[in-house]
C-alpha cells in the first residue's frame, strides 16, 4: 500500500518548494505530488464576479468527498483522473491529469492537516511554517507572476480572507503535525530532515 504525506502550511508559506526541494534529495522515483487546490468546488454555475469573491480559504470551498475517495484510491493502488485548478478563473478546469499511484504520495495545499477524515488517511503529517510578512510578499510575487491576478485584488483577498482564515483555522491545525518545517528565508536543516524521513519511507524502514 501506497504511504500519504499530507503537507500544510499558510498560503505562500513555500510548501511547493519544501516539497520540490525533498524530491530532489528522495528522486522522482516512487513519488507523485500534487496540489490540495485542485479539490476546489466546481463553481462552473457562478459568474466570475462572483466566484472572485468566494473565500477561497475556508474548508466549505473545497470537495472533501471527491478528495477522501481519490486518496483514498491512489493509497490502495488504483490510478485516477484528478481535477485540475485554474487560478485565473478561480474555477476548476475542464481538464484532468491522469494520476498513476506511487510508492508515496505527496499532497500539499493550505487544508493538508485541517480536515479530520483526510487526515486520518495520512501516514504523515507536516506543517510548513512561515512569518505572515513572508508569505504576504511571497503571495504577491507568486500570483502577479504565475497566475495572472492584478495585485489590487491580491491585495484585498489576504486580508479579508486569506490571512483571518489563516488565524482562525490554518495556523492550528499545525498541532496536528509529526513534524514542523520553518520556511522564513533563510538556511537551516528542516528541510534535509525532511529528505531523510521520507527517505526512511521509501525505504521501508518506517511503518
Amino acid at each position: 500500500m501506497a504511504k500519504l504525506i499530507l503537507v500544510g502550511g499558510g498560503s505562500a508559506s513555500g510548501k511547493t518548494y519544501v516539497i520540490d526541494e525533498v524530491i530532489k534529495i528522495i528522486g522522482t522515483d516512487n513519488v507523485c505530488h500534487f496540489s490540495i487546490d485542485d479539490y476546489y468546488k466546481d463553481l462552473g454555475d457562478l459568474p466570475f464576479e462572483e466566484r472572485k469573491k468566494q473565500n477561497f480559504d475556508h474548508p466549505k470551498a473545497f470537495d472533501w468527498k471527491y478528495m477522501f475517495e481519490q486518496l483514498s484510491d491512489l493509497k490502495n493502488d488504483k490510478a485516477i483522473d484528478k481535477p485540475l485548478y485554474d487560478y485565473a478563473i478561480h474555477n476548476r478546469s475542464k481538464e484532468t491529469e491522469h494520476v498513476e499511484p506511487k510508492k508515496l504520495i505527496i499532497v500539499e495545499g493550505i487544508m493538508g492537516l485541517v480536515n479530520k477524515k483526510v487526515r486520518d488517511l495520512g501516514d504523515l503529517k507536516v506543517f510548513i511554517n512561515a512569518s505572515r510578512e513572508r508569505r504576504l510578499v511571497r503571495r504577491l510575487d507568486r500570483d502577479i507572476k504565475e497566475r495572472g491576478r492584478d495585485r489590487d485584488n491580491i491585495l484585498d483577498q489576504y486580508f479579508s480572507t486569506v490571512q483571518p482564515m489563516y488565524e482562525e483555522i490554518i495556523g492550528p491545525s499545525q498541532y496536528y503535525a509529526d513534524l514542523i518545517i520553518n520556511n522564513d528565508g533563510y538556511d537551516n536543516k528542516s528541510i534535509e530532515v525532511l529528505g531523510a524521513v521520507l527517505k526512511a519511507f521509501l525505504n521501508d524502514e518506517i511503518h
